[in-house]
């Protein structure tokens, strides 16, 4: 080959590019994530009772020294896992309210939204934590805490979707409240009594009385 050629070829040939290196931030940010999901996975398949943080750790392929730097107890992994998948549904839930069209769909969605959060397993047993009392690493109640900053902001996404799908902001407020607090009671009443076909056939139920009261509404004498 001539010394053009060879000098062509050197040319054309593509630069390489640097591998760009990861902060130590993001690599933290992995671990801690792949602890969290695996601790949510533990959780979902053996309980509280049957979580161990060796189990936790030895799923998301790390030592448990790297577990324990990120949460040196087991109360600790748990108010973090909590806060972790609450705060992914909530920001499920506020995409999922941007979405809605009419006052029936909006119900609908909200009724799916508020049923992938109240009958999971994680609520279930963030609920039974939070009632016996057993998180103990910071005074007051964390997984109340923790319930009430993610679940908040998501409510009041939905209670803007249903007066912009066209409830009357007088009763939008109250409608949210009582779809959700069905929902919650099913899902606890799940613990005695787990029948899911009639649960959708009273979340049906929910929508059709939903739409008789608001055609209803115009008739209605004004709330004191």
């Amino acid at each position: 080959m001539s010394k053009q050629a060879t000098s062509d070829h050197v040319a054309q040939k593509p630069i390489a590019t640097a591998k760009t290196r990861r902060t130590q931030t993001e690599r933290t940010e992995e671990t801690r994530r792949r602890i969290l999901d695996a601790a949510v996975d533990v959780l979902a398949a053996k309980g509280y009772a049957g979580f161990r943080t060796a189990d936790v750790a030895e799923m998301a392929g790390v030592s448990r020294g790297a577990q324990t730097h990120h949460f040196p107890s087991k109360d600790e992994l748990l108010v973090a896992v909590v806060e972790h998948v609450f705060k992914r549904t909530a920001d499920l839930g506020r995409k999922r309210a941007r979405r809605v069209g009419s006052v029936d769909e909006a119900i609908k969605i909200l009724l799916s939204d508020s049923q992938d959060f109240f009958f999971s397993e994680l609520f279930l047993i963030a609920m039974d934590l939070a009632i016996q009392g057993r998180l103990t690493i910071a005074d007051g109640n964390p997984v109340g805490d923790i319930s009430a900053s993610s679940r908040l902001p998501v409510e009041a996404s939905w209670l803007e979707a249903l007066i912009e799908s066209g409830v009357p902001e007088a009763v939008a407020e109250d409608l949210l409240w009582l779809t959700i607090s069905i929902v919650r009671g099913l899902a606890v009443r799940r613990l005695w009594q787990n029948d899911t076909r009639r649960f959708n056939r009273l979340f049906r139920l929910w929508r059709q009385m939903v739409a008789c009261y608001l055609e209803a509404l115009p008739h209605l004498e004004p709330h004191p």
